[in-house]
């Protein structure tokens, strides 16, 4: 089993304290998933005009991430990494699902064994509310895959307001379609409160995906609906917009806040309930904003400073916002710039519970608590990015990109050039070479599987 670094103390600590506590005071594991949201969306992490202030509040309470990354840039393989810990390539789901696959494909193998599968096999109770998005034939369901209760939309960017997806109702409850009236955030947000209030006498792990900021599809609406960014009319008058506005970043901007705004409800209900100094808080995005040519109207997200997005392997579609509370545990209002990757997750919410990680697989994530604690570096030698044909890796200050198996390969340090923008692997053939000879050796390695 490939987990835990020889610095992981802490975490052997928390796993043998857990499990002396009776259940009522084990730790709660709360995962906000937020969906296409850039690095330079966030106000803690620079935007100058978007309104965060949960988000950033909960920036202020923990730790925030500066080198935190997605090893795939698109919504489904990025989920099930984070779900099983393990690399696209391991786990066997390295595309984004079609809408069919969406509807009723396996998505992720089913021989793989999922976080909250594991939580509850511990007595913890599970509940998901937002997008799923990793296939939903029998077997691949939410409440088949280790969580007592769903709501949320099964495929990917569904309608903010009629949650149809590709011409047909995309919300469920537990298996089955239902039509939910309002906005998806506030649904979602909704569901996870009363999950919190509800499950505040055991311990629980919540995982929220909302859905928001996906940009809204074309294909999702109806003849004549607007084809614009949807949000409810409050959040674009505190900004003092129209609620009709048919300028785009306007309508992106009130989409964040809203979203915030969801993720300060489900932060309320933690301290009304009196639950947040003994829950683990970890959010963050599940890949880079949408950004270029491709829908000039829509496409106003940021992934500043960084360059490219969503889909490709540079920083803007892998490196990502991260924001992790555990109080008592993690130092408030402090930053980790070493690495990590969102597989680490993973390894974090079973330390927290008090649960070993599965020693039948192999498990990519690592122990980060040395890092958010200020104590250590990054416990990954490399950090490897994959998607479609792309490639590539990150290996300290030192970043491969492979644009296509056929392509030459690009060099950058990120220490001197965090955007990208000068290639020096004609200057370094040799430490190039290194690099795609460990970038191979890996890809040959995962698509082994175990």
């Amino acid at each position: 089993m490939r987990v835990l670094p020889g610095t992981a103390i802490l975490l052997a600590a928390c796993l043998a304290g857990q499990a002396q506590l009776p259940d009522r005071e084990r730790t709660n594991v709360v995962l906000i998933y937020i969906d296409n949201v850039g690095w330079g969306d966030l106000a803690c992490y620079g935007n100058p005009v978007i309104r965060t202030p949960n988000m950033d509040r909960l920036a202020t309470q923990g730790v925030r991430l500066t080198d935190f990354y997605i090893p795939t840039s698109s919504c489904s393989p990025s989920r099930g990494a984070l779900l099983t810990g393990r690399y696209p390539d391991r786990n066997g789901l390295t595309h984004q699902l079609s809408v069919q696959e969406n509807w009723t494909g396996i998505g992720l193998p089913h021989a793989e064994k999922l976080l909250p599968e594991i939580m509850r096999e511990h007595g913890y109770a599970t509940g998901t509310f937002g997008k799923w998005n990793i296939g939903f034939a029998a077997g691949s369901r939410p409440t088949d895959r280790g969580f007592d209760e769903f709501i949320g939309c099964i495929s990917g960017n569904c309608d903010y307001y009629t949650h149809v997806y590709n011409g047909r109702l995309d919300m469920h409850v537990g298996t089955e379609p239902k039509r939910i009236e309002g906005y998806s955030t506030d649904i979602f947000a909704d569901a996870a409160v009363d999950f919190i209030r509800r499950s505040a006498d055991k311990p629980f792990f919540l995982f929220v995906p909302f859905n928001a900021a996906h940009y809204p599809n074309r294909k999702n609406k109806a003849a004549g609906q607007p084809f614009l960014w949807q949000a409810p009319p409050e959040f674009f008058e505190a900004y003092g917009y129209l609620p009709s506005t048919t300028v785009a970043e306007e309508g992106y901007r009130a989409v964040m806040t809203a979203l915030d705004a969801g993720v300060g409800r489900v932060l309320q209900q933690l301290d009304i309930s009196g639950l947040a100094e003994r829950t683990l808080v970890m959010l963050a995005s599940d890949n880079g904003a949408w950004v270029g040519p491709r829908k000039p109207e829509l496409e106003v997200a940021s992934n500043a400073p960084f360059r490219d997005g969503r889909t490709s392997v540079y920083e803007g579609g892998v490196r990502t916002p991260c924001i992790i509370r555990w109080p008592g545990v993690l130092p408030p209002n402090t930053v980790a710039r070493e690495p990590l990757v969102n597989m680490d997750l993973f390894v974090l919410a079973l330390g927290a519970a008090g649960i070993e990680a599965p020693s039948d697989r192999i498990i990519d994530g690592r122990d980060p608590l040395p890092v958010l604690r200020g104590e250590a570096s990054s416990p990954h030698r490399n950090i490897y990015f994959r998607y479609r044909d792309i490639g590539g890796l990150r290996q300290g200050r030192w970043k491969l990109v492979r644009p296509s198996p056929t392509a030459p390969v690009e060099l950058y340090d990120l220490q001197t050039d965090f955007a990208e923008s000068r290639d020096l692997a004609e200057e370094r053939p040799a430490l190039a070479r290194r690099l795609l000879g460990e970038f191979s050796d890996w890809l040959a390695d995962v698509r082994q599987g175990h």
